[in-house]
């Protein structure tokens, strides 16, 4: 059976103020053709269908578009709710596009029932685990513990127990929207972790032929039976060096995983520039980049006289320009931004606490300060589901 395996749209997003739907659309168009083209048995779509809980009517249609061409084709989809989507919205009318042969898994309670398809093999079984919210469904899978391992590992007790239930022989998929153990996260995903456990083994999908995941935006395999697909597009100029694809995936009669990467239409590229303003727009090396969206970082000692306008007059696509002079003192005139780039809010909270205090939060505060984040995370969760 051949699947294809994507995730991660995020339609009705931008790029730096750059809107992206005309992107989204070639995406999609080139997925449907994909399928057409390749033979493809089902799509898998694994979360963050759109960026944010409530998308914009643009967004909605081009979505509607999509699951209409892919129903005219006859092509079971299968898709699950992510992080940023609104799991009760996406999954409005679900029992009736289901008669369609779009397959939306939004519900936590339906993890273990599985869309099944036949082939010359026998079955195969697609379970579709939308994302978990550790602190909302942690009774629901009787986890002890509030944690996306915890309730991953609940979640995946219930599929293991229907699998095993079914005729020997069958086959099993598995879409899930998490951060795994060993994936390679890049800026443009919204954190998901609850008291800083975010992350979860590979292990915890045991049992399962081929692990379908959404979440990370890089195209990556964890081993060969669990794998990210990946963002369509690049959403920060730290994807620069993302090749964007999709997983097209042969699971054979006995399971066996055969994968493909198959590219995505790039829009324009990206490039992450650095060093003195006359050096950039001087290189002659840095002429390949003249049409791509530019990321520049100045690095003269002396910010020079209208930075902005002498970049884009090399390269018109500019959408960032910083500074960070040479031979500054070390993080004494680093903005606020840019101390806390790449720390988690847990630590933030935890050093403001020592520089106001002048020590660091013993064991005891560091827990309050994890209740805290797990309950603002917990209650915005819910405000967005029930919006």
């Amino acid at each position: 059976m051949r699947l294809l395996h994507t995730s991660d749209w995020h339609l009705g997003r931008s790029f730096h103020r750059v809107a992206l739907l005309g992107a989204q659309a070639a995406f999609l168009d080139h997925l449907v053709e994909t399928v057409r083209e390749r033979d493809v048995d089902a799509v898998l779509v694994a979360g963050d269908v759109y960026d944010r809980a409530v998308p914009p009517l643009p967004a909605v249609e081009l979505y509607d578009r999509a699951l209409h061409r892919l129903a005219e084709l006859g092509v079971p989809t299968v898709m699950i709710s992510g992080n940023h989507d609104s799991a009760r919205r996406l999954g409005v009318g679900a029992g009736l596009i289901g008669r369609a042969g779009i397959h939306l898994r939004t519900d936590p309670a339906g993890c273990a029932d599985p869309v099944v398809l036949c082939d010359a093999h026998g079955q195969v079984a697609l379970y579709g685990l939308p994302y978990l919210e550790p602190a909302l469904v942690k009774d629901a899978f009787g986890a002890e513990r509030v944690s996306h391992e915890a309730v991953l590992g609940g979640a995946m007790d219930r599929i293991r127990a229907d699998l095993a239930a079914r005729p020997a022989g069958t086959r099993s998929v598995v879409l899930a929207h998490a951060f795994v153990t060993g994936g390679q996260p890049s800026d443009s995903e919204r954190d998901i972790a609850v008291g800083g456990v975010e992350a979860v083994p590979a292990s915890v999908f045991d049992g399962v032929d081929y692990a379908a995941l959404g979440h990370l935006h890089g195209c990556q395999t964890i081993n060969e039976r669990v794998r990210y697909s990946g963002s369509p597009l690049a959403y920060s100029f730290s994807e620069a060096g993302h090749r964007k694809s999709m997983w097209l995936v042969d699971l054979g009669p006995a399971g066996e995983i055969s994968a493909e990467r198959v590219d995505t239409p790039v829009p324009r590229p990206l490039a992450r520039l650095r060093g003195r303003l006359d050096a950039l727009l001087e290189d002659p090396a840095l002429t390949r980049h003249e049409d791509s969206w530019v990321e520049a970082v100045l690095t003269d000692p002396v910010r020079p006289q209208d930075p902005m306008a002498r970049v884009a007059a090399r390269f018109p696509h500019t959408l960032s320009l910083a500074f960070d002079p040479e031979d500054r003192p070390e993080d004494t005139d680093a903005t606020y931004a840019q101390r806390v780039t790449g720390r988690t809010d847990q630590e933030i909270a935890e050093d403001f606490v020592a520089h106001v205090r002048g020590g660091a939060p013993d064991p005891a505060e560091r827990e309050v300060l994890r209740q805290a984040f797990e309950q603002v995370r917990t209650d915005s969760a819910a405000r967005e589901d029930a919006a």
